[in-house]
């Protein structure tokens, strides 16, 4: 497969991944959270509770909100960033319009309660599982669902000292907070506990979002020490493509030199590495341990920012030099 060919190819897979990570969300929504009036963050969650107060198609304004949102992003983001995004948004805006088509309905027009009458909590439990897997599975293949993603991105890159984390925080609070300010919720303590549960979905669902996706992160390192460090060096290296750090060791009870294989890798890998051991050396003493994050080639990038200095210390001698 040649390079182009590749790249179309993770092109293609992003797109696939996305749909199929907004068609978990949207049978999550649908079926779980909206026959029990469960409110939820960012715009789907706005347009869920304007939906409940006024009857106002959810689709339809989640729509609306997010084409406000593109209008207004596209100069400051650019067309590049945002394709994905409005991928995501117009696959959404179909799938919550079909779902609430074929999905039963109950007396008030919402999607009947699958868990029945009473299963509130539960439901939110689902619900916020299969929303989390699925938001995880969008950005994980660089996709987004647009409202307060768009609205994160843009403060940050005026702002590059606010994280996104924290500026989607503040949307949600605000948007969950809302439930307050429609009477037709019902009394203060009934729109409290809206309020409530809309916590409790915001905290479960970024929970198993930051699993997901830290999971599949996860790494580990391996110190192998073994007479055969040389045949279990070829056999990382040829079958697993990875790369393998020589260390020279010294054994303090024995006194003898020896070398001490280290490796970084996935932590899926594991097995198949321990694998690879035991069949060229059942004897290797092998320390196996988890790291925070390994970053570099083959592994995550570093997304931090470098400040640029006004002058470089060759312009300052530049300048102190006399003409």
């Amino acid at each position: 497969m040649t390079i182009n060919h590749k790249l179309i190819w993770n092109e293609v897979k992003d797109y696939l991944l996305i749909a199929f990570g907004l068609f978990l969300y949207t049978i999550a929504f649908t079926v779980f959270l909206m026959p029990y009036q469960i409110v939820a963050g960012g715009v789907t969650g706005l347009s869920a509770i304007i939906y409940y107060a006024t009857g106002f198609h959810l689709e339809n304004t989640y729509i609306i909100i997010n084409g406000i949102l593109l209008v207004v992003a596209l100069k400051i983001l650019g067309w590049k960033f945002l394709m994905k995004t409005i991928f995501a948004i117009f696959t959404l805006y179909f799938m919550l319009m079909f779902a609430q088509e074929i999905i039963p309905k109950q007396e008030n027009g919402l999607p009947f309660k699958l868990m029945g009458e009473g299963q509130d909590f539960m439901s939110m439990i689902i619900g916020c599982v299969i929303t989390g897997i699925a938001l995880a599975t969008v950005f994980m293949n660089n996709g987004s669902t647009g409202g307060t993603d768009i609205i994160a991105a843009s403060v940050n890159k005026f702002h590059p000292n606010v994280s996104l984390g924290n500026v989607l925080i503040a949307a949600d609070f605000c948007i969950i907070g809302s439930c307050m300010f429609f009477p037709q919720f019902g009394t203060y303590l009934e729109r409290a506990h809206k309020v409530m549960f809309g916590f409790c979905v915001m905290a479960m669902e970024n929970y198993v979002l930051d699993y997901v996706m830290n999971a599949r992160r996860q790494s580990v390192q391996f110190m192998i020490f073994t007479k055969k460090w040389q045949e279990i060096a070829n056999a990382i290296g040829t079958e697993m493509n990875h790369g393998v750090t020589i260390l020279d060791g010294h054994g303090w009870y024995t006194g003898q030199d020896m070398k001490v294989l280290c490796i970084l890798a996935r932590k899926n890998e594991s097995t198949y590495i321990f694998r690879l051991i035991k069949m060229i050396d059942p004897q290797a003493f092998v320390s196996q341990s988890s790291v925070i994050g390994v970053y570099g080639e083959g592994f995550e990038e570093m997304r931090v920012k470098i400040k640029q200095q006004k002058k470089t210390d060759e312009d300052r001698i530049r300048n102190e030099q006399p003409a």
